[in-house]
């Protein structure tokens, strides 16, 4: 079970993760591509995942998450979703406002404990 605490760390421990193919600099498919550029059109940073580079996170994170496909980003906690879902919340502006408000209530509970 130590792969799976690690997901779950990760998740827990970073406002936006996005476990991807590659990395945002070189995208290795065209969903990872999608969704990176996506993520960054948004205007915060991320954290990331090659998936390639970790085999036991890529085996095991679609059962964490009970989502077969990569890439999946997560925001506060939550899955998101795969390249589609992300393009198409990127497109009406929905990622942005997702993103904007994990990060903010990241940024206020780091606040309340300094």
């Amino acid at each position: 079970m130590e792969v799976m605490d690690n997901i779950r760390e990760q998740v827990e421990g970073n406002s936006v993760i996005l476990y991807m193919k590659g990395s945002p600099n070189q995208p290795q498919c065209g969903f990872s591509a999608t969704a990176v550029k996506a993520v960054i059109d948004c205007g915060q940073r991320f954290a990331y995942v090659d998936v390639l580079s970790n085999p036991s996170i890529r085996a095991n994170l679609p059962k964490y998450g009970d989502w077969p496909t990569f890439p999946q980003l997560w925001v506060a906690g939550e899955l998101v979703g795969g390249s589609d879902i992300v393009a198409e919340m990127h497109n009406n502006g929905e990622l942005k406002k997702l993103i904007d408000a994990a990060i903010e209530e990241d940024a206020e509970v780091s606040r309340k404990d300094d």
